[in-house]
């Protein structure tokens, strides 16, 4: 459900939290069986326990049982009532995981205490993986005290230098995820270092090939505009003073990124230096996967769950 968007620039510090009204969105979706990939520390068990009695799961534990029995008793939680999958180490449980997805026994992975690596490396596995026709990528989610919407940033996670192509699909994945998370017509941002196009700068070659792949039916479902600063994408006076005349500059509801680093430096400088609450899924696979950093909190790791919930079919269909 989308949280009614305050005049951009106000002061907008003492508005709701747009998760809020996500997470009460995702739970009246009844929860689904998730695979959560090697949950072998407390707090990465906290958070799927907490996502499960937030009806947003039903947690299927993947990992080595004596480590995930230990952590349980760290956390001082009672595991009787869940099924836990005995693997030996984490690479085996994000292979077990997938499996699991494969086999259609569960609608979305969450990960757990493991490198993104050894997870996303099983799930885009061309013989044994959840590959689509579709780029897998990452979507931060970030509620920015001082921005009057939720703000969704692509991809600051997985794609370490996308081209053109592989930047098409991580806008339609975004794109997917807002519909999802109920914004109708999405502005989509394409950030660079300037807002006009510079030859020797392909970040803006790319923006302005891609504003047109939107005009030409090769992107969906939102409004583009780039390439833009990121000055111009968030602030309507910034983008007033440079003259630029454009319903997304100002009104972004997507970053786009031009490589990982910018992403992922510009996400975690709004959490930890803006005081945002974050959020993370990769898209573009069989199925959601809610996937944080291991220093994130159970708020982020349980609020990342919602919007796998949100973006996860009722069905699971087993693959050949």
């Amino acid at each position: 459900m989308r949280t009614a968007a305050l005049p951009a620039d106000a002061n907008v510090e003492s508005r709701p939290s747009p998760f809020d009204a996500l997470l009460k969105t995702a739970a009246t979706l009844g929860a689904i069986p998730t695979a959560v990939v090697h949950p072998c520390d407390a707090l990465s068990l906290q958070a799927a326990l907490e996502a499960a009695s937030s009806e947003l799961i039903q947690p299927i534990l993947v990992g080595p049982r004596t480590k995930i029995l230990r952590a349980a008793e760290s956390a001082g939680v009672d595991l009787d009532d869940y099924r836990i999958e005995d693997v030996p180490h984490s690479h085996a449980a994000a292979a077990r995981a997938v499996g699991l997805a494969r086999a259609g026994e569960v609608a979305a992975l969450m990960k757990g205490a493991l490198h993104t690596d050894e997870l996303m490396a099983e799930a885009v596995d061309h013989e044994h993986g959840l590959r689509t026709e579709r780029r897998v990528s990452h979507v931060f989610a970030l509620d920015v005290p001082r921005y009057p919407k939720l703000l969704l940033l692509t991809d600051g996670a997985l794609n370490i230098t996308p081209d053109l192509l592989d930047k098409r699909d991580i806008i339609q994945n975004a794109i997917d995820l807002a519909h999802a998370i109920g914004i109708a017509l999405p502005q989509v941002a394409i950030l660079s270092a300037v807002e006009t196009i510079n030859p020797r700068i392909v970040s803006t070659i790319d923006a302005a090939a891609l504003c047109k792949m939107r005009d030409r039916g090769q992107i969906n479902g939102g409004m583009l505009e780039g390439p833009l600063a990121f000055d111009n994408a968030v602030s309507v006076a910034a983008a007033a003073i440079k003259g630029i005349d454009s319903p997304v500059a100002g009104h972004a509801d997507i970053l786009v990124v031009p490589d990982l680093m910018t992403g992922n430096m510009l996400a975690k400088q709004m959490v930890y230096l803006a005081g945002a609450c974050s959020a993370g899924v990769a898209l573009g696979a069989r199925v959601p996967i809610a996937l944080t950093s291991r220093a994130d909190t159970v708020r982020a790791r349980v609020m990342s769950c919602a919007l796998a919930r949100l973006l996860a079919h009722p069905v699971v269909t087993a693959l050949p």
